[in-house]
């Protein structure tokens, strides 16, 4: 990569930097999809392509945004554990941690599953209510089979959930074997307890 002359920046007109830059503007946009910051993104894939540490002023004036967004992202990256400091000092370099599966998952538990199991709890009750005005009245003025089939649904992606929360890279073949009798695990699901037209 091409270097600005004694500052020990990447150059940003060098071609190989403009790409990069793209690919953090594009996982930037990604994390933006998710739910976080868009700088998040970028800092953090700038750092984790990155040969060597950076500054936080040499990120700011590579992604060409101000100081104190990049000072922001990297306290928020810091604190779910994806990028370290090298040193103590304010002007310290800074890395990206590329085990990022402990935080992903860190944050499907917290977000999704948590997402999910409401959606679950929710679905309980209203079935449970539907028994209760059946066996009451007679009546079932809301459709207890499509309640049960939503449940079904919400189920298997609980369990397709804690699959994914269970797999590390570390184990690879046998989490991609896991993954693909979970699939099948969950497409007969849905043969068995989807209505008939």
């Amino acid at each position: 990569m091409a270097r600005t002359a004694g500052t020990g920046v990447v150059d940003p007109r060098d071609a190989l930097t403009r790409r990069v830059l793209q690919v953090c503007d594009q996982t930037g946009a990604f994390i933006e999809w998710w739910g976080f910051k868009s700088i998040q993104g970028r800092v953090w894939t700038l750092l984790a392509l990155r040969g060597e540490p950076m500054t936080q002023i040499e990120v700011a004036e590579l992604l060409g945004v101000s100081r104190s967004l990049v000072h922001g992202a990297m306290t928020d990256l810091e604190g779910y554990g994806l990028v370290d400091r090298l040193g103590d000092e304010r002007r310290a370099p800074w890395v990206a941690n590329v085990d990022v599966w402990p935080t992903i998952t860190e944050i499907l538990r917290e977000r999704e599953w948590m997402l999910i199991e409401s959606v679950r709890l929710s679905l309980e009750a209203a079935i449970e209510e539907a028994d209760l005005v059946y066996r009451q009245t007679g009546e079932q003025p809301w459709r207890i089979d499509r309640l049960r089939l939503l449940l079904s649904l919400t189920e298997m992606a609980q369990n397709f959930m804690r699959l994914v929360l269970s797999l590390r890279v570390a184990n690879e073949l046998r989490g991609v074997r896991e993954l693909i009798r979970m699939a099948t695990t969950i497409v007969q699901g849905l043969r068995r307890v989807s209505p008939t037209p």
